[in-house]
């Protein structure tokens, strides 16, 4: 059975807290690559960032943290997930906002260093809306 790593409730979510984990461009990444995925294992998620593990492993606490995400465990496997329905919740339309900006910066053909397969896949997800992702 999976286990999940502590993390905040709802009501307890700070925006002061989850703006500053956001503030990072790393962890900006993560929440990009994210909102492709209905989860992604941690290693896989981090494969195309160059960072020691142990940072990235920074990272990621700091967004569960923050309650940006929601690790469930099963043996070596931690799986992530963006917590939309909760984040929408405490502060609608926050992250269609952080969508629309990372949406732009992706845009940039200055700035991405990616695939063109890799940037039409995020365009599309960061481009649909949250609230189609929320469960009915």
């Amino acid at each position: 059975m999976p286990a999940e790593l502590p993390h905040p409730e709802t009501g307890e979510l700070d925006l002061a807290t989850v703006m500053h984990a956001l503030s990072d461009p790393v962890r900006l990444e993560l929440v990009a690559c994210l909102a492709c995925d209905e989860g992604e294992n941690c290693g896989d998620l981090g494969r195309n960032i160059e960072l020691h593990k142990s940072t990235l492993s920074h990272h990621y606490r700091v967004l569960r943290q923050a309650g940006i995400t929601r690790t469930t465990i099963t043996g070596r496997t931690r799986l992530v997930r963006l917590r939309y329905e909760d984040l929408h919740t405490r502060f609608p339309g926050l992250l269609d906002v952080v969508f629309r900006s990372l949406a732009q910066l992706v845009e940039d053909d200055e700035k991405w260093e990616g695939s063109p397969e890799d940037r039409a896949k995020l365009l599309t997800a960061l481009k649909r809306p949250v609230d189609s992702r929320l469960q009915p």
